[in-house]
């Protein structure tokens, strides 16, 4: 069996407030398999992105991780672990946007309103690889066009201002992929777009992946996504994991009571008289509030349940 790509184990995250310590993370552990999907699920404030940034070693103050690790084994060189990086390890800058690289939910934000698209997106080569402008020019102009941009002679002296939503997010991708990572982290790249760039921009992240065999890490709460774009699940509430399985596994026959709420509660027509669930309709407190360890089952995925309960689904 091939080994992942990246082995997260233990990962513990928190934040200092002026109220005290509040714990973003504990004993989040999983793996994300080589030229796969993997799709982060659960609501907003589960950890999601906080462990996204934990992979690339983004966590700042007043936030630190105090523990676990992040196994990164790229393709060509010895694995190590990203928590035990110093601040100006070689490695870690070779990580971010060369080995790991990050699609953020707000392509905006994400794009200097002074600098062109074509310096921007040639920017991310000029960082990593000993190219001249001319050259990483051309190269961006190319990943431009696989991102499906046209026109490129004007494009690339075109600033984010003047590109739609849509097309601000293609440009993210564009930087993202440019220098070929091994890992496409994806925090929510479309909330901010309308449904029908949604669906663009989810089938173009999709063929890119099959096209270039990156792995890919998908953060989402939209579980119709995870239906179209992912490999595998990891279910996550309030900074730790519930349940780890194929898409199949997880969405046909969920096994954790807060999984099962998170499909009940996607958002539907019902009868009349009746109210969509919520998932504090479906779940109980005591379903999700006590923390039980992860354990692996016959059928490879992985639940965090009591014993007793764990008991009955080992024997279904």
């Amino acid at each position: 069996m091939t080994a992942p790509v990246l082995a997260i184990r233990d990962l513990a995250v928190e934040f200092k407030t002026d109220t005290g310590v509040t714990p973003a993370l504990s004993g989040v552990s999983f793996d994300v398999p080589r030229g796969q999907v993997t799709a982060i699920v659960g609501e907003s404030g589960s950890g999601k992105s906080v462990t996204a940034n934990c992979v690339m070693r983004l966590v700042q103050p007043p936030g630190r991780i105090t523990g676990g690790s992040i196994r990164f084994a790229p393709d060509a060189g010895d694995a190590f672990d990203v928590v035990k990086l110093a601040d100006r390890d070689p490695r870690l800058y070779d990580l971010r946007g060369g080995h790991i690289s990050m699609v953020f939910q707000e392509p905006m934000t994400a794009l200097s309103p002074v600098h062109d698209i074509g310096g921007q997106v040639a920017e991310a080569i000029l960082c990593h690889r000993d190219i001249g402008k001319e050259a990483a020019r051309a190269e961006a102009a190319q990943m431009l066009e696989r991102v499906g941009l046209d026109d490129m002679e004007r494009r690339m002296g075109m600033y984010p201002f003047e590109f739609s939503g849509g097309m601000r997010q293609r440009v993210v991708i564009a930087m993202a992929l440019v220098c070929h990572p091994e890992v496409l982290i994806c925090d929510e790249p479309t909330t901010a777009l309308d449904v029908t760039i949604q669906a663009e921009i989810l089938t173009l992240i999709r063929s890119l992946q099959h096209e270039l065999g990156n792995s890919v890490i998908f953060i989402t709460h939209d579980l119709g996504v995870v239906a179209q774009i992912a490999d595998h699940v990891v279910v996550m509430y309030q900074g730790r994991v519930l349940e780890i399985g194929t898409v199949r596994q997880v969405l046909k026959q969920p096994l954790h009571p807060y999984t099962r709420g998170l499909l009940q509660a996607i958002p539907g027509v019902v009868p009349p008289g009746e109210r969509l669930a919520t998932i504090a309709s479906v779940v109980g407190d005591a379903d999700i509030e006590t923390p039980h360890p992860l354990v692996a089952l016959a059928d490879g995925r992985q639940v965090s349940l009591p014993p007793a309960q764990l008991r009955r689904v080992a024997r279904s």
